[in-house]
């Protein structure tokens, strides 16, 4: 769907966030009087009372009814299209569409392949592969665009002059299915690993999985950069694709720490700065990206050496007191702490984890199995599903394989778990589960921890090469 086949149309915006204030300008610039209905909170509607649109309208509550008598209504990614209102609304006609959408049909060719576009998702380290691979595509001397998910919505960037020769794109699986339904695709899609998140969004696990997965099996990029290592990615076929497989011998895989392109060893990656062997396996997938785009993989690949890690992403924030202050705010999922004890808990300290946050149904019984083979000294639970984590680590408690305590605030966990380790160790926040409800989002979760380690907050939070460069 491009931004023309809305002129004239019923339309609205649900959302007024940074998604939202980017398709409003985005509509206002080619439609300036065109009748628009906003869906906001209360709060956001003094903001938006300050434009003096006349042909805005704002409403407080988006019924399915209210919605349904609109033929587009462009919502942001955090809006979900199976809730009760929104499913209401398709039903009797209603287009629930996303930026993305707009985005990705806005710029297709003829064929329907945005062109020079690396589209890169996954339910682990999509963030930090999509800036690896802008940081690689500039050190290829290309003028790249690092957006997204990441932090700079699409609509922002709809029609930059002078356009980047390359464009690295995150997409969540909030997007994944927005872009599906543009009718369009990326000329390469990176998909690096699935596991279930995001549950109360999709409602089900299928659906995030198929959501995940529209990115390549509805939208049909012309190469799919998939991981071999992955159960599910690895038994996928896409015929109307051409494949790229990653974590594979004949392709770009790790042997221990060693990147090797085929049998050629390439690099030791633990000179890459990136954290965990997660991240450093998801350079394969770049590398193998870079090579659909045309160019030396082999040749680029040192250029990773001097990449920039991103924040909230098992962020090593310093050393106060002989504790190690470690921010993983954004992990939101069990098998994202799981990883990060990988990478923190080696032997060589105590390793103190604060778990929980809002409860969107995850499965935690996998992460108490293999909790053990990277076992924490300390484990302290909170938010809405800490008594769940609780109770699923208790038979461990009890063994004394660790020390289980349970918090009402991330001020409290962090109290606890200073008293526990004594004069040496790691404090590491890595929840495994979304902020709502104590904090606007994982960033604000990342800056208060930052904050309680004695850090300044904001100067944890900038992303390296965000935007055009």
């Amino acid at each position: 769907m491009r931004v023309s086949q809305l002129e004239g149309r019923r339309l609205a915006l649900w959302g007024w966030g940074r998604e939202g204030r980017a398709a409003y300008r985005v509509l206002r610039g080619r439609f300036p009087t065109q009748p628009l209905t906003l869906f906001c909170s209360a709060a956001e509607a003094d903001e938006v009372a300050a434009l003096a649109d006349p042909a805005l309208q704002v409403r407080l509550e988006a019924t399915g009814q209210a919605l349904a008598a609109f033929e587009v209504v462009v919502k942001s990614p955090g809006i979900s299209p199976y809730g009760e209102a929104a499913a209401h609304a398709v039903a009797r006609g209603t287009a629930l569409i996303g930026g993305s959408t707009l985005w990705f049909g806005e710029r297709a060719n003829a064929q329907g392949i945005v062109e020079d576009t690396v589209a890169v998702t996954g339910t682990k380290g999509k963030s930090t592969t999509t800036a690896l691979l802008a940081h690689l595509l500039r050190a290829a001397g290309r003028r790249t665009a690092l957006v997204g998910n990441i932090g700079v919505p699409l609509l922002e960037v709809l029609d930059p002059q002078p356009p980047p020769q390359d464009w690295a794109v995150e997409l969540s699986s909030y997007q994944t299915r927005d872009v599906a339904l543009s009718g369009a695709a990326p000329a390469v899609a990176i998909v690096l690993n699935l596991f279930p998140e995001h549950l109360d969004w999709h409602g089900s696990q299928q659906r995030y999985i198929e959501d995940k997965l529209a990115l390549v099996t509805v939208a049909h990029p012309r190469i799919a950069v998939l991981n071999a290592a992955d159960p599910l990615l690895s038994t996928l076929v896409l015929p109307q694709s051409q494949v790229h497989w990653f974590n594979q011998p004949q392709g770009w895989h790790l042997r221990g720490n060693d990147l090797h392109r085929g049998e050629r060893f390439v690099l030791d990656t633990t000179t890459v700065p990136v954290p965990g062997r997660h991240n450093r396996s998801n350079l394969c997938a770049v590398l193998t990206a870079i090579e659909a785009l045309g160019l030396d993989g082999v040749a680029l690949a040192a250029a990773a050496t001097t990449f920039r890690p991103l924040p909230n992403r098992l962020q090593t924030l310093g050393t106060r007191e002989g504790i190690t202050w470690i921010n993983d705010s954004i992990s939101t999922t069990p098998h994202a702490s799981l990883a990060a004890l990988e990478c923190v808990a080696d032997g060589r300290q105590p390793v103190a984890i604060l778990l929980g946050g809002h409860d969107r149904g995850l499965d935690w019984d996998d992460f108490a199995k293999q909790v053990t083979t990277h076992c924490p000294e300390v484990v302290v639970t909170m938010g809405q599903n800490g008594p769940r984590i609780h109770a699923l680590l208790r038979p461990l408690a009890e063994q004394g394989r660790l020390q289980l305590l349970e918090a009402d605030t991330l001020a409290s966990a962090v109290q606890q778990a200073r008293a526990r380790l004594g004069e040496t160790g790691v404090m590491l926040l890595s929840p495994g589960a979304p902020s709502y409800g104590a904090y606007k989002d994982y960033v604000a979760r990342g800056k208060h921890f930052a904050a309680l380690g004695g850090f300044d907050p904001e100067s944890i939070v900038a992303i390296p090469g965000l935007g055009i460069a």
